[in-house]
């Protein structure tokens, strides 16, 4: 049975392991290790997920298989970019899943869900960056009808980016 609920100020914990267990199998190697640890200390702490899961523009989703936690989500509704000619998109900043859960189509009830939300707030599409050779990720965007629209460099460290794609689903 799959489950999908919204992350609250209790799951700042869950959130932090999560998305240091999700990043280091799929980025773990984009960096050097110093540069992906300095993300994952930044990016990944308790304080900065405290922070994040307050601000009102970000909503982060957690999806459990068997009551088991097995990723999470991150959008922001009416985000664009300029790589899209229409301004009412969002952005999925995450669609992270543990390994363990691979291959289950978990992956694809939580897009289908974010997908459902942005198409509920009269959002056009969705968009997303993703790094280049990120192969599987960029297989599943390409599958559920993403296309890549851009490039972008996204910043790991102050001596490190690196090169992304960006993939708009249109609605």
């Amino acid at each position: 049975m799959i489950t999908i609920r919204k992350a609250t100020i209790e799951d700042v914990h869950l959130l932090a392991s999560l998305s240091t267990e999700s990043f280091i199998p799929a980025h773990g190697h984009s960096a050097p290790k110093e540069d992906i640890s300095s993300y994952i200390e930044t990016n990944f702490s308790v304080e900065n997920f405290k922070k994040e899961i307050i601000n009102p523009n970000f909503e982060y989703y957690l999806i459990f298989h068997k009551s088991k936690v097995a990723g999470y989500s991150k959008i922001i509704f009416n985000y664009p970019t300029s790589h899209i000619s229409d301004s009412q998109v969002t952005k999925m900043e995450r669609l992270y899943l543990l390994k363990e859960f691979y291959g289950l189509e978990i992956g694809l009830k939580l897009m289908n869900f974010n997908s459902t939300l942005a198409q509920k707030k009269d959002q056009s599409g969705i968009w997303l960056e993703v790094w280049i050779e990120n192969f599987r990720a960029i297989k599943f965007y390409k599958k559920v009808g993403f296309k890549i629209v851009g490039k972008a460099y996204f910043t790991v460290s102050k001596t490190h980016a690196n090169p992304n794609y960006i993939m708009y689903l249109e609605f």
